[in-house]
Protein backbone atom coordinates (compact mmCIF):
# COMPACT_ATOMS: atom_id res chain seq x y z
CA UNK A 1 0.00 0.00 0.00
CA UNK A 2 1.36 3.25 -1.26
CA UNK A 3 2.67 6.02 1.72
CA UNK A 4 0.23 9.41 0.85
CA UNK A 5 1.83 12.02 -0.24
CA UNK A 6 3.46 15.19 2.00
CA UNK A 7 1.09 17.89 2.76
CA UNK A 8 4.08 19.92 1.03
CA UNK A 9 3.42 18.95 -2.56
CA UNK A 10 6.67 17.69 -3.74
CA UNK A 11 5.05 14.13 -4.12
CA UNK A 12 7.62 11.94 -1.19
CA UNK A 13 5.56 9.98 1.33
CA UNK A 14 5.36 12.39 4.46
CA UNK A 15 7.28 10.27 6.95
CA UNK A 16 10.24 10.36 4.00
CA UNK A 17 10.05 14.69 3.90
CA UNK A 18 8.63 16.83 5.95
CA UNK A 19 8.06 14.08 9.19
CA UNK A 20 12.12 13.81 9.13
CA UNK A 21 11.80 17.52 9.71
CA UNK A 22 9.06 17.71 12.09
CA UNK A 23 10.74 15.02 14.14
CA UNK A 24 14.57 16.30 14.09
CA UNK A 25 15.51 13.53 11.84
CA UNK A 26 16.88 16.50 9.66
CA UNK A 27 17.28 19.76 9.13
CA UNK A 28 15.88 22.43 6.43
CA UNK A 29 18.52 22.96 3.93
CA UNK A 30 17.41 25.47 2.31
CA UNK A 31 14.38 28.35 3.14
CA UNK A 32 11.95 27.09 0.62
CA UNK A 33 12.66 23.52 2.38
CA UNK A 34 11.06 24.80 5.55
CA UNK A 35 8.91 26.63 4.67
CA UNK A 36 7.29 24.04 2.67
CA UNK A 37 7.95 21.78 6.30
CA UNK A 38 5.96 24.48 8.35
CA UNK A 39 3.22 24.59 6.03
CA UNK A 40 3.12 20.86 6.60
CA UNK A 41 3.24 21.56 10.08
CA UNK A 42 -0.01 23.64 9.85
CA UNK A 43 -1.63 20.39 8.02
CA UNK A 44 -0.25 18.17 10.50
CA UNK A 45 -0.83 20.02 13.61
CA UNK A 46 2.50 20.37 15.01
CA UNK A 47 2.95 23.35 17.04
CA UNK A 48 5.73 22.69 18.81
CA UNK A 49 7.73 22.58 15.21
CA UNK A 50 6.18 25.95 14.19
CA UNK A 51 7.49 27.02 17.43
CA UNK A 52 10.83 25.45 17.14
CA UNK A 53 11.11 27.16 13.36
CA UNK A 54 10.55 30.65 14.21
CA UNK A 55 12.88 33.48 14.65
CA UNK A 56 13.92 33.81 18.71
CA UNK A 57 13.09 38.19 17.80
CA UNK A 58 9.73 37.34 16.49
CA UNK A 59 8.05 34.09 17.93
CA UNK A 60 5.08 33.95 20.13
CA UNK A 61 5.37 32.32 23.35
CA UNK A 62 2.90 30.10 22.33
CA UNK A 63 0.94 29.49 19.59
CA UNK A 64 -3.12 27.97 19.19
CA UNK A 65 -3.99 26.04 16.04
CA UNK A 66 -7.10 26.39 14.79
CA UNK A 67 -8.48 22.81 14.22
CA UNK A 68 -11.64 24.21 11.71
CA UNK A 69 -9.31 24.93 9.14
CA UNK A 70 -8.53 22.23 6.38
CA UNK A 71 -5.41 23.31 4.10
CA UNK A 72 -5.54 21.50 1.03
CA UNK A 73 -2.72 22.87 -1.29
CA UNK A 74 0.48 24.51 -1.61
CA UNK A 75 2.04 26.49 -4.46
CA UNK A 76 5.20 27.89 -4.09
CA UNK A 77 5.24 31.32 -6.26
CA UNK A 78 9.11 32.65 -6.22
CA UNK A 79 11.84 32.52 -4.54
CA UNK A 80 15.09 34.94 -3.63
CA UNK A 81 18.23 33.60 -2.17
CA UNK A 82 17.54 30.85 0.47
CA UNK A 83 20.01 28.80 -0.79
CA UNK A 84 22.31 26.20 1.45
CA UNK A 85 24.93 28.99 0.27
CA UNK A 86 23.10 32.20 1.80
CA UNK A 87 21.60 33.33 5.05
CA UNK A 88 18.82 34.98 4.59
CA UNK A 89 15.90 34.62 1.58
CA UNK A 90 11.87 34.76 1.19
CA UNK A 91 9.52 32.42 -0.29
CA UNK A 92 6.44 33.78 -1.76
CA UNK A 93 3.73 30.91 -1.48
CA UNK A 94 -0.01 30.52 -1.86
CA UNK A 95 -1.53 28.47 0.59
CA UNK A 96 -5.11 26.80 0.00
CA UNK A 97 -7.73 26.03 2.52
CA UNK A 98 -11.28 24.87 2.15
CA UNK A 99 -12.96 28.21 1.59
CA UNK A 100 -9.86 30.42 0.70
CA UNK A 101 -6.75 30.79 0.37
CA UNK A 102 -3.44 32.56 2.14
CA UNK A 103 -0.82 34.72 -0.50
CA UNK A 104 2.27 35.39 1.82
CA UNK A 105 6.16 36.19 1.06
CA UNK A 106 7.62 35.04 3.80
CA UNK A 107 11.17 36.09 4.85
CA UNK A 108 13.58 33.67 6.58
CA UNK A 109 17.51 34.06 8.03
CA UNK A 110 19.82 31.81 10.16
CA UNK A 111 19.92 31.33 13.57
CA UNK A 112 22.68 29.15 15.29
CA UNK A 113 22.98 27.74 11.58
CA UNK A 114 19.46 26.78 11.06
CA UNK A 115 16.88 28.43 8.53
CA UNK A 116 14.15 29.89 10.89
CA UNK A 117 10.83 31.99 9.91
CA UNK A 118 11.43 35.78 10.62
CA UNK A 119 7.77 37.50 9.39
CA UNK A 120 5.86 38.39 6.26
CA UNK A 121 7.22 40.87 4.22
CA UNK A 122 4.95 43.42 2.57
CA UNK A 123 5.39 45.64 0.39
CA UNK A 124 9.13 45.68 0.65
CA UNK A 125 8.95 46.26 4.39
CA UNK A 126 8.22 43.50 7.14
CA UNK A 127 4.98 43.04 8.89
CA UNK A 128 4.01 43.17 12.12
CA UNK A 129 3.91 39.78 14.01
Amino acid sequence: MAKPPCPCGLGAPYGDCCGKLHQGLAAAATAEQLMRSRYSAFVVGDAAYLLRTWHSATRPAELQLDNNIRWTGLEVLHTTGGSPFHTEGTVEFQAYYQGGSLHENSLFTRENGAWVYVEAVIDGGAASV
